[in-house]
């Protein structure tokens, strides 16, 4: 049985004559109300798409463009515009106006100055797995391919006006908080447990939901969460992240069944691999964790589709994504295309502009 996916997809609202980060999510989520499933989110820079769940790739590629088509009339008929980027390019946005919740004037709180670049925006994905002990053993086998999907999802390499160097700035932001970036390793349920109560204990957590790591059991549904992308440029490069995640569930899945656990990758290469797949993104070089080598970008992702390639054949997934893997390396991600639409003016207003256009494409 192909699993049901449920997509959380978050925007940037901008202003389109300044091209900055706009605080008035609350006026796109009033306007929008009566269309569809949207949310705020930590800032008021933001807001959240939500999709139901499906098993049907064509199905959610309909709900996505139909969400941010509609997401993007509401942002329009208040003068307003919204982006699909990983992180602002443009706007003096530290420390970022939080949306009015008790749990985010919490975090504050405890956080502090973590929060100053936390106006980020990622793609999560929710695939049903049958309870949370399994969805910890799935995290354990999807750790190998993490730094793999950043690459392909890499899209924020602009920060507030200037290049940062790096194809996403998103993950090395988002990699300083305490319970972020990639899952450690857990050899049993009962450690992943311990180590839940440890960081309670810290402070670190204020509940479940501040579990952070980019794979974790749903604090709220029975799905293994994966939350580890940029939120790509347009649907078609979701679709793909999104297809060949739900293929490395379904074959972590079948491992867990047979009883294996996951190969139990240092937290410290893994950290190395996700800097430099942050740093590089789809151009150069990326290190393949299970073997220590460093090889190119492009190779990796194709031997993740090699990974889950009976996976997606099952589905009936292979071609649709072997086709958009193959146009996405082809093309670049969203970092490449917002560089080269910079380098045409040097002017990062240009970006906003082709962005404002892409996220509806």
């Amino acid at each position: 049985m192909v699993p049901l996916i449920g997509i959380e997809e978050e925007y940037l609202v901008v202003d389109p004559h300044t091209r900055h980060v706009s605080p008035r999510a609350a006026d796109v989520l009033a306007a929008a109300t009566d269309m569809l499933d949207v949310a705020h989110e930590i800032t008021r820079f933001q807001v959240e798409a939500r999709t139901p769940p499906s098993a049907d790739l064509s199905e959610l590629g309909s709900q996505l463009r139909t969400a941010r088509k509609e997401v993007a009339e509401a942002a329009r008929s208040c003068g307003l515009a919204v982006v699909a980027s990983g992180i602002p390019v443009l706007g003096n946005v530290m420390p970022p106006p939080l949306t009015d919740d008790h749990r985010y004037l919490q975090g504050k709180e405890l956080y502090r100055a973590l929060q100053d670049e936390i106006s980020i925006c990622a793609l999560h994905v929710h695939v049903d797995v049958p309870d949370e002990e399994i969805a910890v053993y799935v995290g354990n086998h999807l750790r190998p391919w993490l730094p793999t999907l950043i690459a392909l999802a890499a899209n924020s390499p602009f920060f507030v006006g200037r290049d940062t160097g790096y194809a996403s700035w998103r993950v090395i932001s988002w990699g300083r908080w305490p319970v972020s970036g990639a899952p450690p390793y857990f050899p049993t349920f009962g450690d992943y447990e311990q180590a839940l109560r440890a960081l309670s204990e810290s402070g670190a957590l204020m509940d479940p939901k501040t579990v952070f790591w980019d794979t974790r059991p749903s604090p709220r549904l029975p799905t293994v969460e994966i939350r580890v992308a940029d939120v790509p440029l347009d649907v078609s490069d979701s679709l793909t992240i999104i297809g060949l995640i739900r293929a490395l569930v379904v074959t972590a899945l079948r491992e867990v069944a047979r009883g294996d656990r996951g190969l139990p990758i240092p937290s410290e290469v893994l950290r190395a691999a996700y800097w430099r797949a942050a740093r590089d993104g789809l151009v150069g070089d990326s290190l393949d964790v299970r073997h220590g080598t460093l090889v190119p970008a492009t190779v990796m992702a194709r031997r993740l589709f090699g990974h889950v390639r009976a996976a997606l054949a099952e589905a009936g997934d292979l071609t649709f994504i072997e086709e958009g893997l193959e146009r996405l390396l082809s093309k670049g991600s969203g970092a490449v295309r917002q560089r080269r639409v910079h380098a045409r003016g040097n002017d990062l207003t240009d970006v906003v502009d082709d962005l404002i256009e892409a996220t509806v494409a």
